[in-house]
């Protein structure tokens, strides 16, 4: 007998679409556009899978989720949306999503996961297991992107935010490592304790000793009263050093023993204390060299490296920078009091040409910059900085200035129509009404690029 799969969607073409994607797959789909009914039928009858819609009127996907987990929990829910939030995609992996999807999406990449679920029903029927539902708040801050590389750090901080699992974030400098471990506080049960940042780098190794594990009167000229380190700040809380690759060899050990026992001796002091504090850590460095070199413990790497995230570098997911650009222009305006409109279409052009060494670091600096200097309301190419400006390929040596910039340009623009057209999933008034240009012209545009507005369902 095929696998029953629920479809619960509020938009009928969706329902019929995915519905043929099911059918493709072998399985028998079942389509609900109404979500209370949708439980209803699930309460009636038995299926192996469920995919929902995350906004819908009455009733949204979170709320379904948590519905179903409470009924059938070890039933997977695949969550599909074209509304993805940072808040969103984490909360859908906490309340026990098996994935999360968002639209326009590849059609493998769906069937691909519906057969990765379906085969965990499979394995559950032999080693039964629950989902963590345990609430937590929202997570706030600076954390911004929906590339699928962005999803997949959203992803496994919702798997592993309920858990006191030490975590390694790895990633290049000016990533956002720091982001991604307040992200992850915040969206833990310890979210309202402390979260204490360290930066090992900053400090030489007998101050990183007082200051991570504190000291005691006299330990050392100076101490004139005993003092907890930084550490026992964090009780019950986060603690997260950063630039964990340099920490010296006597801090190493001191540091191993706390994730091994939960213990501290502050500088000087010969009794050991308790300390409730998770530890996440991060670096841009090769430990595994380190290691091999002898500057890095290898039972320490262990102890660290429990759960890895990669904060992913900026010019792999350059689909979240216009959303970047977005971001941070309402973080200055609010933070100098501008009032910024926006950024044109050459300057965009130029963020997206560019390599970004120093990543998402670099372009909110950057952002900064050209919103000091601009003139106007509107961020233009001449805000930038001159050694962003796209340097032709060699191919393109022959082509004048004015050919080379229009080839740019319509790269730029056809993009962007693409972008709009997915954002309103294929509705060509309603992306018309995103791009603020009348339906007529935006019609003009998608015939001028050749772009097809259902080439996504």
């Amino acid at each position: 007998m095929n696998e029953r799969v629920l479809i619960i969607e509020d938009e009928k073409r969706w329902c019929d679409f995915l519905s043929l994607l099911i059918r493709q797959g072998g399985w028998e789909p079942v389509a609900q556009t109404d979500a209370e009914e949708s439980l209803k039928v699930l309460a009636q009858s038995k299926f192996d899978l469920v995919l929902t819609d995350l906004r819908m009127p009455k009733l949204d996907g979170i709320e379904v989720l948590k519905r179903i987990k409470s009924a059938q929990p070890d039933l997977p829910v695949i969550v599909i949306t074209a509304f993805s939030t940072v808040e969103a995609a984490i909360e859908s992996m906490k309340q026990g999503a098996f994935d999360y999807i968002t639209k326009p999406f590849n059609n493998e990449q769906v069937l691909t996961v519906i057969r990765r679920a379906l085969h965990q029903v499979q394995l559950q029927r032999d080693d039964r297991y629950r989902f963590d539902t345990t609430p937590a708040p929202k997570p706030s801050g600076d954390l911004v992107g929906k590339s699928e590389k962005m999803q997949e750090v959203y992803k496994l901080i919702g798997k592993v935010a309920g858990t006191n699992a030490t975590v390694l974030i790895r990633g290049e400098s000016g990533t956002g490592k720091e982001l991604v471990a307040r992200t992850l506080h915040q969206s833990s049960p310890r979210a309202r304790k402390p979260f204490v940042v360290v930066d090992c780098s900053a400090l030489t190794e007998t101050l990183l000793e007082s200051e991570l594990f504190g000291y005691v009167k006299g330990a050392f000229t100076g101490a004139g009263a005993s003092r907890k380190g930084l550490i026992e700040e964090a009780e019950g809380g986060t603690i997260f050093l950063d630039e964990i690759g340099d920490l010296t060899p006597a801090v190493q050990m001191d540091l191993l023993r706390f994730l091994q026992s939960g213990e501290i001796k502050r500088v000087g002091d010969t009794r050991l204390r308790k300390v409730d504090a998770r530890m996440l850590a991060a670096t841009n460095r090769d430990l595994e060299k380190l290691i091999s070199e002898g500057k890095f413990r290898e039972d320490l790497y262990y102890r660290l490296n429990v759960v890895t995230m990669v904060a992913p570098p900026l010019r792999e997911r350059k689909e979240d920078i216009p959303g970047l650009v977005e971001h941070f222009i309402r973080k200055y305006n609010q933070i100098e009091s501008q009032n910024i409109r926006g950024i044109s279409p050459q300057a965009m052009a130029v963020l997206m040409s560019y390599g970004w060494p120093g990543n998402v670091r670099e372009l909110e600096n950057t952002i900064a910059r050209a919103m000091a200097l601009a003139r106007g309301r509107v961020i233009s190419s001449e805000d930038l900085p001159l050694g962003m400006m796209v340097k032709p390929a060699a191919s393109e040596t022959e082509l004048g200035f004015k050919d080379l910039k229009r080839k740019y340009l319509d790269n730029f623009e056809a993009g962007l129509l693409k972008h709009y057209l997915e954002r309103a999933r294929g509705n060509v008034r309603l992306a018309a009404t995103y791009a603020r240009i009348p339906r007529q012209s935006f019609h003009r545009l998608l015939k001028k690029y050749r772009i097809k507005d259902n080439q996504n369902i």
